[in-house]
């Protein structure tokens, strides 16, 4: 049978009880207890964060940025305008901080605007011994905070914003590298995991944008991991920093990775008098209801980011190109190209979901910790009591959705059920039509069967 769109089911339901609205509510709105609870299930050894000897350049810390209307104001004057702006930029950018120029690495230092309007606003930019002042439009940064700011700069000069520079890419770019002084032999230190290979782990500090390999006897990290390292020894090759030691720990805290969070656009309103709740006369799922009594609420799509793309090119898809790898018996090339591609940005959610596809049948723990880091930084975009709706329909929302199921399957084959439920009834919130399942997924959970005799149904 076919769904169709049934009007007017919702005026006939009976509320849920209080007891059951309080119980959705809270595996609905509290996210952070979720990625909480698959940390601990996924085995991640965490101890206290080590303290750092050096303050971190943070790029990731989110501030509203306001437009540049906003920003000038009432000011008419060309050098007027220019203070308005480097007086904004300065309190948004948090100096020293990591940059690129014509795709080289700098450290920012100072942003300034000496009054000279020909020569408007002004960066100086470390490059190694030397300093160099250049134009502010000239320098880009990752996406955060900066490089928002230095865009209303762009918009002001009405030039492209550095996200449309061919500079900026994060192919043409240099990695900014971690000095030698950063780090202390003996001394913790936390590492953000980029990516993982057999004998090496490719990180960068914490706040920074600075990179370093790890040699040690790689067990079990993830990408988008923090980890606790007793560095034993560091060295140069090629002009990159490495570094050997002991992996003491490892844990997911989403807010150390210093990443902004992905952007949400708004759909316009979701109604459940417009969707499809079972043919007339029967009765309403339980797990409907409260949905259905809720009413309207928005629909947003969630940013997509794949790093190398092409977004004038259909087919360019590396998601695809790695899924076909695998397809085709690569077992080696096709994890490595979604390593390469979280090390250009962590919030490729498509590729957190596939890598914890690929551990899930043998390794569902292993595959937990994968779907965990694709929520945790997903769930950077969404507050804990977001109520929106985040539809299959838009097909930048599956990645997060991918990555939802997969941690709510990977809790229920390891036998945390609850935990299970929780995700399952969370995304009937975010997605209501649920394409993914998860309503036969939470009825089976509730009704107590174990992942095993699913499958043994299944057969």
């Amino acid at each position: 049978m076919s769904p169709r769109r049934t009007r007017g089911r919702s005026g006939g339901t009976t509320p849920p009880s209080p007891e059951q609205q309080s119980a959705v509510d809270d595996a609905f709105r509290n996210i952070v207890a979720i990625v909480e609870a698959a940390r601990t299930a996924g085995g991640t050894r965490s101890r206290p964060s080590p303290k750092q000897s050096r303050p971190h350049r943070n790029n990731g810390a989110a501030k509203k940025i306001p437009s540049l209307s906003a920003v000038i104001g009432e000011a008419t004057s060309e050098d007027a305008q220019l203070k308005a702006l480097a007086a904004s930029i300065n309190a948004l950018v948090q100096l020293p901080i990591d940059g690129f120029v014509v795709g080289e690495p700098v450290e920012v230092t100072a942003i300034d605007y000496n009054g000279n309007a020909r020569r408007g606003i002004t960066a100086v930019c470390r490059r190694r011994e030397g300093l160099h002042t250049v134009g502010l439009a000239d320098v880009s940064f990752s996406p955060g905070p900066a490089a928002s700011a230095v865009a209303l700069h762009r918009e002001w000069l009405g030039l492209k914003t550095a996200a449309e520079a061919p500079q900026s890419s994060g192919s043409s770019r240099r990695r900014h590298k971690a000095e030698q002084d950063e780090i202390e032999i003996g001394q913790r230190v936390d590492l953000v995991v980029l990516a993982c290979k057999s004998s090496a782990l490719r990180c960068r500090l914490p706040g920074t944008e600075r990179e370093l390999t790890l040699r040690t006897a790689v067990r079990d990290e993830v990408p988008g991991e923090i980890i606790t390292v007793v560095p034993a020894k560091r060295w140069t090759h090629a002009r990159h920093p490495y570094l050997s030691g002991a992996v003491e720990a490892s844990r997911l805290d989403v807010q150390v990775l210093g990443l902004p969070p992905l952007e949400l656009q708004s759909q316009g309103d979701w109604d459940p008098d417009e969707e499809y709740w079972g043919e007339e006369g029967e009765p309403i799922e339980e797990w409907a209801r409260a949905i259905i009594t809720r009413g309207k609420r928005q629909a947003f799509e969630m940013e997509q980011v794949i790093p190398g793309a092409d977004p004038e090119d259909f087919d360019s898809d590396p998601i695809v190109e790695a899924s076909d790898l695998r397809a085709a018996g690569h077992h080696a090339e096709a994890p490595e190209l979604l390593m390469r591609l979280l090390a250009a940005d962590l919030r490729c959610l498509d590729a957190h979901s596939h890598l914890g596809n690929w551990e899930f049948d043998h390794r569902p723990k292993q595959a937990l910790r994968h779907y965990a880091a694709g929520v945790g930084i997903g769930a950077l975009t969404l507050a804990t009591d977001f109520d929106g709706v985040l539809p299959w329909g838009l097909i930048d929302n599956r990645p997060f959705l991918r990555c939802m199921h997969g941690l709510g399957i990977s809790f229920w084959k390891l036998g945390h059920t609850r935990e299970a439920a929780g995700v399952f009834r969370r995304m009937l919130w975010l997605n209501p039509s649920d394409n993914q399942g998860a309503r036969f997924n939470l009825a089976a959970v509730v009704h107590g069967r174990t992942w095993e005799e699913m499958e043994e149904a299944d057969e």
